[in-house]
């Protein structure tokens, strides 16, 4: 039997930017998609500490190093620029799989900066 288990997430990033008129997803900076195990498209939850609201979407890379959290789409009217979110993939593992799973975990400061991970 498969369970469903989070494969990483980024911590209580700060959303920097918000466009309603763009199609859809969550723009994020590569270094954090590395350090959090996203990949490009992946599906993630999104999780907004600031307002309560939760919403599910997917990634798309944004400029390297420049700490962008960018709200997309229709996304865009549950989330605000300046708001802290948590931002969470998850995957199904087998047995043997969650044995040795070990999340990735980022934390970041109030500029997306990583601060730490484990």
């Amino acid at each position: 039997m498969f369970r469903q288990f989070m494969l990483g997430k980024i911590h209580r990033c700060t959303v920097t930017r918000s466009n309603l008129d763009y199609a859809g997803s969550i723009t994020v900076d590569p270094v954090l998609m590395e350090a959090a195990g996203f990949s490009e498209n992946e599906k993630v939850e999104i999780y907004n500490i600031t307002n309560g609201s939760r919403l599910a979407t997917y990634v798309i890379p944004g400029v390297s190093g420049d700490g962008e959290i960018g709200i997309n789409g229709a996304a865009a009217h549950l989330v605000n620029v300046g708001d802290l979110v948590i931002i969470a993939s998850y995957g199904w593992l087998s047995p043997d799989e969650i044995r040795g799973h070990i999340p990735k975990v980022v934390l970041v400061d109030s500029k997306n900066r990583i601060c730490s991970e484990y």
